[in-house]
């Protein structure tokens, strides 16, 4: 193709032009969204804290749900102001919808551990089998629950250490609640020489368990044999004792069996 050097400044400028007054035209557009999705981002945020802020407040909104509230709230706004600022640049947005919902499904497909994670959390939160604060334990993990989100849920063991659980690792696992019922029962063994009378055991073990006033009546706490070893013979002692006591008190008794029984000069093998 031939060029015509002699026109070649004309079209240049022309060309400049051009693209001079397409970015005083689109250079002001830019800046309003680019503005829109700065404070966009800010309000998102704010928005999330203030109804987190709010709801922890009033007594009708039980913790579990305060932060996937204030986590639906902020990508909710997200979204608005995602549309907003694609809508300034002069996309139109209802044809990428149409593209975003296609590419939904496809990430969707590509992403189904997350997905699973996401419904689990809905699950928890709809069934409710733990609430924050509770105590709680799978094949995999325990601890004290922190937060329950969309995706995972906080936990701190009893040791202190953090853990973030995936919420799939906890809904597919059977799981145990140490502080969902009002009681627990405590279940101890002790041992005694062959020499020592059940009825006296028994008897000793008992008094001990009514000078714990934290242990509750009914049900009365049991004594009984449990087994004969070759040296010793095995009692088992139950009792019950409200959740909110329930370590404190298990680890007085556990320590009061021993120095009642040998007060009684009863023989505890070693």
């Amino acid at each position: 193709m031939d060029i015509d050097l002699a026109e070649a400044p004309g079209q240049l400028g022309a060309a400049a032009t051009m693209i001079w007054a397409w970015g005083l035209a689109f250079l002001p557009r830019f800046g309003a969204a680019l503005l829109l999705l700065i404070v966009g981002l800010i309000l998102a945020g704010w928005a999330s804290r203030l109804v987190r802020r709010l709801l922890t407040r009033t007594r009708h909104v039980d913790d579990t749900v305060i932060p996937v509230i204030g986590t639906a709230i902020r990508y909710a706004i997200l979204i608005v102001v995602l549309v907003a600022f694609l809508g300034q640049l002069g996309i139109q947005t209802t044809s990428l919808l149409a593209v975003l919902g296609a590419a939904g499904l496809a990430i969707g497909l590509a992403l189904q551990g997350t997905l699973s994670n996401i419904a689990a959390g809905l699950m928890l939160l709809y069934l409710r089998p733990f609430r924050v604060g509770d105590y709680i334990e799978t094949a995999t993990v325990s601890g004290a629950v922190k937060e329950i989100g969309l995706f995972a849920t906080c936990l701190e063991s009893s040791e202190g250490i953090f853990v973030f659980a995936p919420n799939s690792e906890i809904w597919n696992k059977p799981l145990r609640n140490q502080s969902r019922n009002p009681r627990r029962m405590i279940s101890l063994q002790i041992s005694a020489s062959y020499d020592a009378d059940p009825a006296e055991v028994r008897r000793v073990l008992l008094e001990m368990a009514a000078s714990e006033s934290r242990l509750l009546t009914p049900p009365e706490p049991q004594v009984y044999v449990d087994s004969y070893r070759e040296d010793r013979v095995v009692y088992s002692f139950r009792a019950w004792a409200p959740t909110f006591y329930f370590a404190e008190v298990q680890r007085a008794l556990m320590e009061a069996m021993k120095q009642r029984l040998q007060e009684a000069g009863i023989k505890i093998p070693m």
